[in-house]
């Protein structure tokens, strides 16, 4: 005869006892199940870690700028160096030179830039490279914001380009997408770039990291010691190689290698040019240099703006009447603004390397018309 009781009861035990077992299969996987205090104590050191690590980090990497330094051109990108940068120069009574590859030297060595030939004709050290190789007006504003907090309470010469004037492609105006130099760096929302179509959502991740110290370390660690590649790439590109080893402390030096030849411009094969130049007033690199301006005089810095000179020997005869009235129009907006700045006129023409980057010698003659200007003597005494 069949127990009709057991038969009830057995599935009930087989039952619980498989529901017993697959609540304890669900965990096996985990080594360590953390409660939530513990986790706060992760969060914690992970925190930590972040707000520490940038902080710390100049106790382990060496970097003592010489008189003639300049960041080197293979860490143009590294904002979080030129932040570290600025904080070294601007407790040393410097006058900092601020602006793009015409500052940076792009066909010069650094002992042949605006920096040293101002400090070499006044017979002192005081005058600091901090030009940035692309760092067009958008991007300017950017690094300056963003970047150059430190520059408070100092005397900057901050030089305008007029050749991110000289289309509407230099100028970020066409609608079609292009690389340029510094996208990090450009307003990510407002004004509005026409050219420049990074994804939203990427967008709000580099603002962050324009907040967030650590983010601009770890692209530091990046740019500096994995050929400007994120260590997780890198490792899974050389599984063989340790990339601690990377990270030695020692930066890359400026180096006194020439990027181009030092020819003149005419002698290099390059044909004079017929230029479109953008409106004052529509100019999108013009307005953001602006934004740069108020930004370094709202931090109580002396300012004196170095405009050029372009070279004008390179322009068809029909584009210089435009030229020199976008150089009257930025003149009239600095003595509105009450701005100490010069506006020289063209070197000789053998002193440019193209459009707008002097030679060597042609630096040594801007750097005098700067120094006998009074308006620049006052500025520099001030």
């Amino acid at each position: 005869m069949v127990n009709t009781g057991q038969l009830e009861t057995a599935p009930i035990r087989a039952t619980g006892s498989s529901r017993s077992a697959a609540a304890d299969v669900a965990f096996s996987s985990n080594a360590v199940r953390l409660t939530g205090r513990q986790w706060a104590i992760v969060g914690a050191v992970v925190v930590g870690l972040w707000l520490c690590v940038p902080l710390m980090w100049p106790r382990v990497e060496r970097f003592e700028p010489g008189p003639d330094y300049r960041i080197p051109y293979s860490l143009s990108n590294d904002y979080w160096l030129y932040s570290r940068y600025c904080q070294t120069v601007s407790g040393q009574n410097k006058i900092l030179v601020i602006g793009d590859s015409v500052v940076w030297g792009e066909y010069v060595t650094p002992q042949e830039t605006l920096a040293h030939h101002l400090g070499e004709l006044a017979g002192t050290d005081t005058f600091a490279n901090l030009g940035v190789n692309g760092s067009h007006p958008a991007a300017l504003a950017g690094l300056i914001s963003y970047y150059g907090r430190a520059v408070s309470g100092q005397r900057v010469i901050l030089h305008y380009n007029p050749l991110w004037m000289s289309s509407k492609r230099h100028d970020l105006q066409t609608e079609k997408e292009f690389r340029f130099n510094h996208p990090k760096l450009v307003p990510q929302f407002v004004p509005d770039i026409p050219c420049y179509k990074e994804p939203y959502g990427d967008r709000i991740g580099i603002v962050v990291e324009r907040y967030l110290p650590f983010r601009a370390w770890t692209n530091h660690i990046a740019v500096a010691y994995f050929d400007n590649t994120d260590p997780a790439t890198w490792v899974r590109e050389n599984p063989y190689n340790t990339p601690f080893k990377k990270i030695t402390g020692e930066l890359p030096a400026p180096g006194t290698a020439l990027r181009h030849k030092q020819v003149a411009w005419d002698e290099s094969g390059i044909a004079p040019a017929d230029f479109e130049w953008v409106k004052l007033e529509d100019s999108i690199q013009w307005l953001l240099f602006k934004r740069a301006v108020r930004t370094l005089l709202a931090r109580d810095n002396r300012l004196f703006v170095l405009v050029g000179p372009f070279n004008e020997h390179m322009m068809e005869e029909n584009n210089l009447e435009t030229y020199y009235g976008i150089k009257r129009g930025i003149e009239g907006w600095l003595d509105e603004q009450q701005i100490p700045h010069y506006v020289p006129k063209a070197l000789p023409s053998n002193l440019y390397a193209d459009a707008s980057h002097p030679l060597g010698h042609g630096y040594a003659e801007l750097a005098k018309q700067i120094l006998e200007r009074g308006s620049f003597k006052k500025f520099a005494a001030s």
